[in-house]
């Protein structure tokens, strides 16, 4: 079986991925997105399915208002014990924890083992009856990053630390160093990290046979004359118990389409692991455009992004913040509320309910019921980013107008592109449709309400992430206005578009 490059075109940003037994399974960023910290699970590492989410709330009272790109960064997660333990930093609170014996089930609450501003990408090692946390720095909180830096704590992880010790200084050969995974291989522990930037970066293995170093460093992979710019922060996976066969997931920058997670062969050569297409072993490798199958087993998993809205919602619905349960319900559909949000942007809107963009290209259509009650009263569907553009039917006046908005993050006011006469119909179905133009360019095109209006918009990324698409009911005043979405129906359109 072969696979192709990205296994996952949507934005799971610094994956972490272990081994339990025959399964994998992998967590990733979610910043200020809630529920927090998703829990992705595979029998081969290319077909991924989406079980959890490790926090159903950010326990901070500031998210419960919109922070963009604050939160959950580049969390890790790890087996020990019979418990998974998945390490969360908060770049403003500090590195915390949570635990399960499920990974299905609930995580524990999290607990703190290190608090301060600009700690990020913990990982934890165990040895000596303790366990050790690796972790880098964010320079916008800290003042300074290209360091690693380890602390210790115990082996259940429950007593905080108030010290630590650099352990690697990048500044000279490997700046903007972070992100580190730690392993342990032979009488070597491994620190792997990416370098340079997340764009323009590469692949760094750390050595030593002590935790604290010293650490002889070699790059391990690079984009060398490949297509895949970056390649950043990942994981090195052990496919068996004999230690005999790695792989190695790490993500690329798509811009609009996020931070897109690609698979890479591994192999060990004079105790270094070398990542990707190795044509040298004296030099690094360079990342595959596919392969096959690291493990021979087809499932067929995958992460569907249309939703039916029968009585819940799907996993691959987030919020910007902490959500309300004032916000929704189930009633013949997914009821939108249109709560009160006194401000013209949408920017920080918090009742936005998002997805990823999971495609290339690909069509969305999703069906409403009207029951706006109130001026002010708004509905809509949403391609959001640091600029973001969306389609409405909002009431004014005492009656409904279909428009075409479009914003900018931290902007005071949105701008009115067009506006139709009254619409009175009781339904509005919003169509749009994407097109990937190259790696950063990902056009849309919004027609709704059975008329002409058409808008072209080039998606952008947001703060650390991809776009994101949706849907959102509002209100600039109290009211008890609502809009019922019958579905929300995603097309992949990849074989019609040459």
């Amino acid at each position: 079986m072969i696979y192709k490059n990205p296994v996952l075109l949507a934005d799971y940003s610094d994956p972490d991925v272990i081994r339990v037994g025959s399964d994998f399974y992998m967590v990733a960023s979610s910043f200020n997105h809630v529920p927090g910290v998703p829990v992705l699970h595979s029998k081969n590492l290319v077909e991924w399915e989406l079980i959890n989410y490790v926090l159903p709330k950010i326990p901070f009272p500031r998210f419960d208002k919109v922070c963009h790109g604050d939160g959950a960064w580049a969390p890790s997660i790890r087996y020990h014990g019979g418990k998974f333990y998945c390490l969360i930093p908060f770049p403003d609170e500090g590195i915390f924890v949570a635990e399960t014996e499920d990974i299905y089930g609930k995580w524990s609450l999290l607990r703190p083992l290190i608090t301060g501003k600009g700690y990020e990408d913990p990982c934890p090692i165990w040895a000596n009856g303790k366990c050790y946390v690796v972790f880098a720095f964010a320079k916008s909180r800290a003042g300074f990053n290209s360091k690693l830096a380890v602390f210790e704590t115990d082996e259940n992880l429950k007593t905080p630390a108030d010290k630590y010790a650099f352990v690697y200084d990048g500044h000279d050969h490997n700046p903007k160093i972070e992100g580190p995974k730690f392993y342990r291989r032979g009488k070597y522990f491994y620190i792997l990290s990416p370098a340079g930037g997340v764009g323009t970066g590469w692949q760094v293995a750390l050595r030593s046979e002590k935790i604290y170093g010293p650490y002889e460093s070699k790059i391990v992979l690079a984009q060398g004359d490949s297509d895949t710019n970056g390649p950043h922060q990942g994981a090195l996976i052990d496919l068996d118990d004999e230690g005999k066969n790695w792989a190695f997931m790490h993500f690329q920058d798509m811009g609009p389409f996020g931070r897109v997670t690609h698979l890479q062969p591994a192999e060990w050569v004079d105790d270094w692991p070398l990542l990707g297409r190795v044509d040298d072993p004296l030099i690094c490798g360079s990342p595959v455009d596919g392969g096959e199958y690291p493990v021979d087993v087809q499932t067929g998993y995958k992460i569907e992004p249309s939703d039916e809205f029968d009585g819940k919602l799907s996993p691959v619905w987030q919020f910007p913040c902490n959500p309300s349960e004032e916000w929704y319900s189930f009633k013949s559909g997914l009821k939108l509320n249109c709560a009160y949000y006194g401000g013209n942007a949408l920017s920080d809107v918090p009742q936005l309910l998002m997805q990823k963009v999971c495609y290339k290209n690909f069509a969305v259509t999703c069906k409403c019921k009207l029951d706006l009650r109130e001026d002010g009263d708004e509905t809509g569907f949403v391609v959001f980013g640091n600029e973001y553009a969306y389609v409405c039917v909002v009431r004014s006046g005492g009656q409904n107008f279909l428009e075409i908005r479009k914003g900018t993050r931290g902007g005071e006011e949105d701008e009115t592109l067009c506006r139709s006469q009254p619409y009175d119909d009781n339904y509005v179905t919003f169509r749009i449709s994407a097109k990937y133009e190259e790696r950063h360019k990902l056009a849309f095109r919004f027609t709704f309400g059975g008329s002409a209006f058409t808008h072209k918009f080039y998606a952008c990324k947001g703060r650390w992430i991809g776009a994101k698409i949706g849907v959102y009911a509002r209100s600039s005043a109290q009211s008890k206005g609502s809009a019922t979405y019958k579905f929300f129906r995603v097309t992949c359109t990849d074989n019609r578009v040459k």
